[in-house]
């Protein structure tokens, strides 16, 4: 099988599009094959948490991998923000937050079991901003994608994000000393750049398993993408972005179309939110931001609008612990660049006329139930609290 897949590669030539596709297959093929699939503990976790039911057979289903925001790890059951919009079986993921793979798996999208198939029905990915709590298993995605891919018949896997910003964010609070810039020829890299960080510190882990088993590397599963501003925004330090006058188009592949528009996670910057249309149903992420209109008018009807939330008593609890130099910052960036609790129904998905709310990148994490349900007040519609590995039906298909 090995020599077959090296036959198909050619040297590393560019493929037509039918070859790509028998690239993936042979290569997922080879993967199982060899002995190459991770196993253990993945698999294991995977036969101990089941999916929850609701919407299967559904043609277009929305699917919660993670439900956790916020880089901090928080004892609690649910796993790093990351969420899928399935539709005809085809699996569009929005972030990657620690575990998503793994939940991936887990809620049946991920193939069959046992032999390295996570990836088989994935399409694309959308990553809403580049924190590392929406990224963290990009790396890992990544790296061993090609040996997850068996039962794949799909065209390279399409990837979109944050492209660079092109300016280092302000200092706050003002007349504070600038700290030191960690690397600072590429101090502020998007998606692609930092895709190609990715190939070189993996390097001595493709360089050994493509001269041990012929592993090809993962340049010809993904394409990846910036997002492209040109136009739309000129970046500056302060990271609020503008009021746009209509979404941006972002990917559109048979019966689903996905548009974009920036929300206020300042001083990150770009950061986006994704609107998914399809026959059945519309389905909206709010990505990490403050009460925004851009995203009020981007999820307009929506069925369902996948919003973050934050709790400010555990906001003032976590200020509490830490030094003021420390403790004054935090607490601006999360209650001015998060929503709370309070705002996310009434100020968001109400104006929006969303028939759903789905409470998502919850901080924190183990908040109990009762507290996200006061987000209901002020609004009419709804109110879903996220739980990892809920699937939730879009359209009446």
């Amino acid at each position: 099988m090995c020599d077959v897949v090296a036959r198909v590669l050619g040297q590393g030539d560019a493929l037509p599009e039918s070859g790509r596709r028998r690239f993936l297959q042979a290569l997922g093929a080879t993967a199982a094959a060899g002995g190459l699939v991770a196993a253990g503990a993945q698999h294991a976790a995977a036969r101990s948490v089941q999916h929850r039911p609701g919407a299967d057979g559904h043609r277009t289903r929305l699917v919660l991998l993670g439900t956790a925001g916020g880089p901090a790890w928080i004892d609690g059951a649910r796993c790093g923000v990351s969420s899928a919009v399935v539709h005809r079986g085809r699996v569009h993921l929005v972030d990657l937050g620690a575990g998503a793979q793994q939940r991936l798996v887990q809620s049946g999208l991920g193939g069959r079991s046992g032999l390295g198939s996570s990836l088989s029905a994935v399409r694309a990915v959308f990553l809403t901003h580049l924190h590392s709590d929406h990224v963290t298993d990009w790396p890992a995605l990544y790296a061993t994608g090609p040996m997850n891919i068996v039962g794949r018949a799909l065209p390279p896997i399409e990837v979109f994000g944050p492209g660079d910003r092109g300016i280092l964010p302000r200092v706050f609070p003002p007349g504070r000393p600038a700290p030191p810039v960690f690397n600072p020829e590429d101090p502020t890299p998007g998606i692609s750049a930092m895709t190609g960080y990715l190939r070189k510190a993996f390097a001595n882990d493709f360089n050994d398993r493509a001269r041990d088993s012929n592993f090809t590397g993962p340049d010809r599963l993904f394409s990846v993408h910036d997002i492209d501003l040109t136009g739309i925004w000129d970046i500056d330090p302060q990271g609020k972005p503008p009021r746009l006058r209509a979404p941006i188009p972002v990917w559109e592949d048979d019966d689903v179309r996905v548009t974009a528009t920036l929300v206020d996670h300042h001083p990150t910057a770009p950061a986006f939110a994704y609107r998914f249309d399809t026959p059945d149903g519309s389905v909206v992420f709010s990505g990490d931001t403050g009460v925004s209109d851009n995203l009020i008018d981007l999820a307009q009807d929506a069925d369902y609008l996948v919003h973050e939330v934050i709790d400010p008593v555990f906001v003032d609890r976590l200020v509490s612990t830490l030094p003021a130099e420390i403790g004054d910052p935090l607490r601006e960036h999360l209650l001015a660049a998060h929503t709370t609790i309070e705002q996310v129904g009434r100020d968001v998905a109400e104006p929006a006329g969303a028939r759903n709310l789905v409470l998502n990148h919850l901080v924190p994490g183990n908040n109990a139930t009762r507290r996200w349900k006061a987000a209901q007040r002020g609004y009419s519609g709804r109110l879903i609290v996220g739980e990892d590995l809920l699937q939730l039906p879009v359209g009446g298909s």
